[in-house]
């Protein structure tokens, strides 16, 4: 019978992945894992996200991509902002997911006229439940997020409030935040996650070992649902162009950033990054150059950039920089997108100062960098609960605003003294430092480990792949 179902041939997956960087990088990783096990992908996606993934994931001949027009002007959006990730205030944001919905006819035709054997698509399109449902064919479901937040996510009837903290005290391992979270953004998660659990099984960015397995066992025993850890997807193969230009092109040269990087003394420099959605105020950006001054550490802070009116003068931009603050010698700030992954794996990086947004935080695990966590919006609370309380590989810098998206002002600013202490933690040579940087360097070595052959990504990979032949070729017999 095994024989049989491997004559039939490969299977013909389909990727729709969500307009943001943090959802489209790792989804369209995976895609091109399972291009490399012999199967035909193709990833749904824009004009202009079609030509920032040609260059960041590695060219394969089983994989390809199918754009479907974006409807900017329908949506008053300038033309080529398809992605989340290049909107940076409220009006923007929301003519974005505007457009993101229409998009759902364009899809619904070509999948129906070209069906597929198995779609894989973000929580965050609900109706392609409906749509597999249609075509008879199985629906995996990514959302982007730990399989540890997710159990924390979805289990709004067991938290506890008290005095601005969130306690979940069912979890494996039971938190509490200083912080609660919207209640507009629970809702909408939960309402999602409710959808999600009606799919074949839920794709994970993450490996076996730092979710953990008594984390699999609780979800599984809690929602009936399977999980499949298939990252982390960032260690693919890829050339150093291609690691650059992931996700967007870089602003900097990896040249000038490496030579930079190679001047400085093995793990002595801190990176600094928020992701492409986090876009502080002013006050909070000088509070983070203080801090970082008084800490007397090497830096590279990456700084979204401004766009429009906010960028005719350089000076009324950046009033928030103390003086004589970016000398070379000492910090390089890069305004806009980063090489993020050769930063991290560079030897002089012993740091890295995070929103705790996934993507992030899954390449700071696999490059074996302790974190200074900073969570702003989303899911980025939980996750800081996972890599410092849980994991033990992280400092937490002390936020405690929880936002559903990461513009506009703040009420709570991290002050300089929280950020100079977290970094002296860290980064000055102590037993708690020396215990963090150890685990975190195990952690990398088993990340690695599971996406080799025999890993348990490679193994989890292996099984779903039968899982859906199966599937398939059941209506065929």
């Amino acid at each position: 019978m095994s024989i049989q179902m491997e004559e039939m041939g490969p299977l013909k997956l389909y990727f729709i992945h969500f307009l943001a960087a943090g959802h489209m990088i790792p989804l369209c990783d995976i895609a091109t894992l399972f291009a490399s096990r012999g199967h035909n992908v193709t990833i749904i996606t824009t004009p202009s996200n079609a030509q920032v993934l040609r260059k960041s994931i590695p060219s394969h001949p089983l994989l390809r991509l199918h754009a479907v027009h974006f409807p900017s002007q329908e949506a008053g959006l300038p033309d080529g902002i398809e992605n989340i990730s290049s909107v940076e205030d409220a009006e923007n944001l929301a003519k974005m997911f505007h457009a993101t919905a229409m998009l759902q006819p364009p899809i619904e035709e070509f999948v129906e006229q070209h069906p597929p054997d198995c779609i894989v698509a973000d929580f965050l399109f609900p109706w392609v439940d409906e749509l597999a449902n249609k075509l008879c064919i199985p629906r995996l479901a990514f959302n982007g997020f730990s399989l540890f937040t997710i159990c924390a996510v979805g289990s709004p009837h067991e938290y506890e409030y008290d005095n601005d903290s969130l306690h979940i005290p069912t979890l494996p391992h039971p938190i509490t935040i200083n912080a609660t979270p919207p209640k507009e953004l629970t809702e909408f998660l939960h309402t999602m996650l409710q959808t999600e659990l009606k799919s074949h099984g839920l794709i994970v960015n993450s490996f076996l070992e730092l979710d953990g397995e008594e984390y699999i066992g609780y979800y599984e025993k809690s929602t009936g649902h399977k999980a499949w850890h298939l990252g982390p997807a960032s260690l693919i193969g890829r050339s150093a162009q291609e690691k650059a230009e992931r996700g967007q092109k870089s602003v900097v040269s990896v040249e000038e950033c490496l030579t930079w990087l190679d001047s400085k003394r093995v793990e002595s420099v801190v990176y600094i990054c928020f992701g492409s959605l986090c876009h502080f105020p002013d006050k909070q950006l000088q509070e983070i150059a203080c801090g970082i001054e008084a800490s007397g550490h090497e830096f590279i802070w990456v700084v979204p950039e401004k766009k429009g009116k906010e960028n005719e003068r350089q000076e009324e931009k950046e009033k928030w920089l103390p003086k004589g603050f970016e000398e070379k010698e000492k910090g390089m700030i890069i305004r806009g997108w980063a090489p993020q992954l050769l930063i991290l794996n560079h030897h002089a990086v012993g740091a890295f100062l995070t929103h705790c947004g996934w993507n992030s935080t899954v390449e700071a695990v696999t490059a074996g960098i302790p974190m200074l966590t900073w969570p702003v919006h989303g899911e980025q609370f939980y996750n800081e609960k996972l890599i410092t309380q849980v994991r033990g590989i992280g400092v937490e810098v002390g936020a405690a605003e929880w936002t559903s998206i990461g513009f506009g002002e703040r009420h709570k600013l991290v002050t300089r003294d929280s950020i100079q202490n977290a970094i002296t933690r860290l980064m000055d040579a102590g037993d708690e430092a020396t215990q963090i940087r150890r685990r975190a360097k195990e952690f990398a070595q088993k990340a690695r480990k599971a996406v080799k052959e025999g890993g348990s990504s490679h193994n989890n990979l292996t099984a779903l792949i039968h899982d859906l032949k199966r599937l398939r070729d059941a209506k065929l017999l």
